[in-house]
């Protein structure tokens, strides 16, 4: 339980920091947690990330896509464990996993109507969404980055006090 405790407050600390800092729109921590804390620890710690990501929600704002940005995270996590196998799955599952979020949220924009409620809206939603999905895709193998080395290091260090 100790060992839950003090991984969740790291996610949350890590979550938040990347969210608060100043930064450019989707750059955050948010997608590569969401895929590799379930990857490498277990989907025990799904829940953390999803309440992590609402607990930061609440200093900017609850919003009516709420449960489709939610939503996705929650499958990213579940889909991670289908991409532990090796450097080049995580990398490749954790690309899918930004599509995902891409196409599930801006789905959320479509829906609730704030471009409009036809399939062209529905195109032009995701067309006024692609430079967020840069940032996205950009951030996300950014953190990917830093997770996997940190990851790298642990287990190497873990490793030789055994």
């Amino acid at each position: 339980m100790q060992k839950y405790l003090k991984v969740s407050s790291l996610i949350l600390i890590t979550l938040a920091i990347s969210r608060f800092i100043p930064h450019p729109p989707n750059f955050t921590s948010l997608i590569a947690l969401g895929f590799y804390v379930p990857a490498l620890l277990g989907i025990t710690y799904i829940p953390i990330v999803v309440l992590s990501f609402a607990i930061t929600d609440i200093f900017f704002g609850f919003h009516n896509t709420i449960f489709f940005t939610w939503g996705s995270v929650l499958l990213i996590g579940y889909l991670s464990r289908y991409f532990n196998e090796t450097l080049l799955f995580r990398f490749g599952g954790v690309l899918l996993s930004a599509l995902i979020f891409y196409l599930v949220s801006n789905f959320g924009v479509w829906i609730t109507g704030v471009h409009g409620e036809s399939l062209n809206n529905l195109a032009q939603t995701y067309t006024l969404a692609l430079p967020f999905f840069g940032y996205t895709l950009i951030s996300t193998l950014f953190f990917s980055f830093i997770i996997e080395i940190a990851y790298k290091l642990f287990k190497t260090k873990i490793g030789t006090q055994i």
